[in-house]
């Protein structure tokens, strides 16, 4: 149980926060919990989404932006995330799921890709204090300084998720997925 109120429906979410979940009703057809219960702050609410947009605008491909998702998720032991994303994944984005499950352990099939969540993965652990050689890695593998700098947005992006998700105990409704690593 959230240790906070989440609001039942967009209509019950403070008036400021209801424009912004009817965004996020059109454009997924339902509002998660995590949507209603940050809605409980209009301006949270606006600055997650507002973000999550603007990367949205970048460069990284969605399936990429989801394997930085679940890979950020299980280093910060976030079960609503993990299984958020990983629903996502597979659901909408049609990902298979060995490449799930490597993106779960920080890594992925595919080595141009891997290149970015090891990158993420190693930025989620060591809490940004990256060396220089695991920058010039991620560059050396094909991304710009564009995409180094959007992965480091996705793993603050999805750090804010996984911290309010975990700070309030979001109530799941998502089909469970469990931690890896």
């Amino acid at each position: 149980m959230a240790r906070i109120s989440i609001p039942a429906t967009a209509a019950d979410a403070p008036a400021a926060a209801q424009p912004l979940l009817a965004t996020v009703q059109a454009a997924l057809g339902t509002v998660p919990n995590l949507h209603r219960l940050v809605a409980n702050s209009p301006a949270t609410l606006d600055g997650f989404l507002s973000f999550n947009g603007a990367l949205g605008k970048g460069t990284l491909k969605p399936k990429t932006r989801e394997a930085i998702a679940l890979a950020v998720a299980n280093v910060n032991h976030c079960t609503y995330c993990n299984s958020a994303h990983g629903y996502i994944a597979k659901n909408l984005l049609k990902v298979g799921d060995d490449e799930i499950a490597a993106n779960r352990q920080g890594g992925s099939t595919d080595a141009f890709t891997n290149a970015a969540i090891v990158f993420a993965k190693s930025i989620t652990e060591k809490r940004g204090a990256v060396d220089a050689a695991e920058v010039e890695a991620v560059r050396a593998a094909g991304y710009t300084d564009a995409q180094i700098l959007e992965i480091v947005g996705h793993v603050a992006l999805n750090t804010l998720t996984n911290y309010v998700n975990e700070v309030f105990k979001t109530d799941l409704d998502f089909p469970v997925a469990e931690i890896v690593g």
